[in-house]
């Protein structure tokens, strides 16, 4: 059941970064949303796996939302530099 949290608060936070990420995304709303939550899967793990957080705790979507950014920035960062074909 926890995984399954983790994608819905994932599928909100890929919503919430998509609108604090500055710049155009060139993945659109899809790409966005499937990015947000890898970061909120990803940062909810590894917080609760250090110790800096439990599970259900508002840190614990805090946390989401900047995996969700950071997966997002990297993503943007390695799309811009391939060439277009």
């Amino acid at each position: 059941m926890g995984i399954l949290w983790a994608i819905i608060i994932g599928f909100l936070v890929g919503i919430v970064a998509k609108f604090l990420m500055p710049g155009r995304d060139p993945g659109g709303f899809i790409i966005t949303t499937i990015l947000g939550i890898v970061g909120a899967l990803v940062a909810t793990f590894l917080g609760q796996a250090m110790g800096i957080y439990a599970a259900g705790q508002a840190a614990g979507f805090i946390g989401a939302v900047v995996g969700a950014i950071l997966v997002l920035f990297l993503y943007n960062l390695v799309r811009r530099k391939r060439p277009v074909v």
